[in-house]
């Protein structure tokens, strides 16, 4: 089975009303493909980047799954303070040294919330209606500690019930809606209750001798990275910052990467613009910048990837 891009929603502001439309909780996790052909179970991001080895419990399939094959989309979590947390997940999706994923699968459990299905038993469903297709689901799915179906609630009490718990936000979602690979429109929409994007980091400033911030940009229509804002609050832990300074001394550059000058530089390095990571942020302000950014974790995503929308 060849990976695929999974359908997307789009952002609103208006929370759509009707029979139709549901509401699911944004898990701030991340966006995880399981493909099951009958013999071997793989699993992919929606960067087609493999996380197979990633999350070891998720590949013993029979345990949670009676189908003889599917595909699965879902986003895996992992808690903290009872809460979903990038920041966490990213501890475990951001491994490099697979020899790490036992230790780690005990430290940062994650749980893999799964709200659609592709292909069931060697056919594609992907033109069943959503409702369809949860019952699907429903009737294959076993849920286990590790394994849970995303449920419906009404849409705006979900986002009040978002709102308080200060979570990421809701996925609008029509019951008639079929499934569009490599899509993207309105029959899946998402309000989120806070802001957030990934942005490159162009440069850090020290403290110490030890990075205590970071300087982000964007690429803009001509491939032109500008400066959005530093940030140097938010997940990272002491250890983080200091495993942050080992990891960009490669990348220390002389010239600085922003088509536009940060305000303050006198003490910044300047790096080749690879390292991307996911801000949290209050609004955009005057001059294209992040009021109140905050560090959630760094991503595998590619730096020119990374675009004012």
């Amino acid at each position: 089975m060849e990976p695929i891009v999974p359908f997307e929603p789009i952002s609103t502001e208006h929370i759509p009303e009707g029979p139709n439309w549901v509401g699911q909780v944004k898990w701030d996790g991340v966006r995880v493909l399981t493909y099951y052909d009958g013999h071997e179970v793989r699993l992919f991001n929606r960067k087609f980047n493999e996380r197979t080895f990633h999350y070891p419990e998720l590949t013993n399939i029979s345990e949670y799954c009676s189908a003889a094959s599917i595909i699965l989309d879902g986003e895996i979590i992992a808690l903290r303070d009872g809460k979903p947390s990038f920041y966490e997940v990213m501890k475990r999706d951001g491994i490099r040294k697979l020899s790490n994923i036992d230790v780690a699968r005990k430290s940062i459990p994650v749980t893999y919330m799964i709200f659609d299905i592709l292909y069931l038993n060697h056919q594609w469903v992907t033109s069943s209606p959503l409702a369809e297709r949860q019952k699907m689901l429903r009737d294959v799915i076993q849920l286990t500690g590790y394994v849970q179906l995303v449920e419906n609630f009404d849409a705006k009490a979900l986002y009040e019930v978002i709102k308080n718990q200060e979570m990421e936000g809701i996925v609008i979602k029509d019951l008639a809606s079929t499934y569009l690979i490599n899509g993207k429109d309105s029959r899946w929409q998402k309000k989120k209750y806070y802001r957030d994007i990934i942005a490159v980091v162009g440069g850090v400033t020290l403290r110490n001798n030890i990075v205590n911030s970071l300087l982000l940009g964007l690429y803009d229509r001509d491939d032109q990275l500008r400066y959005i804002g530093h940030a140097g609050t938010g997940r990272l832990t002491q250890n983080d910052w200091r495993n942050l300074t080992e990891r960009i001394r490669p990348l220390v550059q002389k010239n600085m990467p922003f088509v536009t000058k940060p305000p303050r530089t006198a003490n910044a390095l300047w790096l080749q613009p690879e390292l991307t990571v996911k801000i949290k942020f209050a609004e955009w302000v005057e001059g294209h910048s992040l009021r109140q950014p905050s560090i959630q974790g760094f991503v595998d995503v590619p730096a020119h990837q990374c675009v004012f929308e």
